[in-house]
């Protein structure tokens, strides 16, 4: 089997492991994507890979997606990534992962946050400060997961709306990154096939998730986003010690 075969079989598995658990499947995607590709292109063709992939999510779930937390988070994507085209320096990536990781772990086992803070202002903050953070590092996504999870109950209620959130976080970048000399027709071949089969994955993951419970599907939710957690937790503290 040759790479490329290889790299769509894992967009189908990925996406259906977001599509049905919530979270995931980006990461683990990026993680393999990293042991194949230029590290130069990694974080722009992973992120041009999820806006189709999370994009097509939101087109088989719409009716699910709750646009009042959209509306409010819309803005802070445009700002957080302004802002982080404007200072893209090279941030500590350890220091980065470690507070993200503790910041999914609170949202997901810690008590649950205030309504201000689940409310368009919240929301709008919440995503500033993903949006500016996805420029310099791949992980925000269990971030944003984690935050969702705690506005929305419903299952579908949830996989929608953070696929709404994440087409709109990754969809500023394609312009960064070509302002910042990314060559996308080199790759754009590539990004087309990686987001056709993961919207079959997609396909699959969301008529496995008709087969879990609201209750179960939490569970799993948070269990997937501690496990995450602890990765970016075990990243960043061995960068930290080397």
């Amino acid at each position: 089997m040759t790479t490329a075969a290889l790299l769509l079989a894992a967009s189908v598995v990925t996406s259906m492991i977001t599509a049905s658990l919530g979270a995931g499947g980006g990461v683990l995607l990026l993680a393999l994507m990293a042991l194949w590709l230029p590290p130069a292109v990694i974080i722009p063709v992973h992120g041009l890979i999820q806006l189709g992939s999370n994009g097509g999510r939101v087109a088989l779930t719409w009716h699910h997606v709750d646009w009042r937390v959209i509306a409010a988070f819309a803005p802070g994507v445009v700002v957080g990534v302004l802002l982080g085209s404007l200072v893209l320096v090279s941030l500590p990536p350890p220091v980065l992962q470690l507070s993200i990781a503790l910041f999914v772990i609170y949202l997901c086992w810690g008590p649950s946050l205030p309504k201000l803070a689940l409310g368009p202002a919240g929301t709008f903050l919440a995503s500033l400060l993903t949006s500016f953070l996805s420029l310099f590092v791949g992980a925000t996504g269990p971030l944003v997961a984690a935050f969702i999870k705690q506005i929305h109950s419903d299952r579908f209620r949830t996989i929608a709306t953070f696929a709404a959130a994440m087409t709109l976080q990754h969809a500023p970048k394609a312009i960064v990154f070509g302002l910042a000399g990314f060559l996308l027709t080199e790759w754009l071949a590539f990004i087309l096939a990686m987001v056709a089969f993961g919207f079959i994955g997609t396909w699959l993951g969301l008529h496995l998730l008709k087969q879990i419970s609201n209750a179960r599907f939490h569970q799993l939710f948070n269990l997937l986003l501690t496990l995450l957690a602890l990765r970016l937790l075990w990243q960043g503290g061995s960068a930290l010690l080397q």
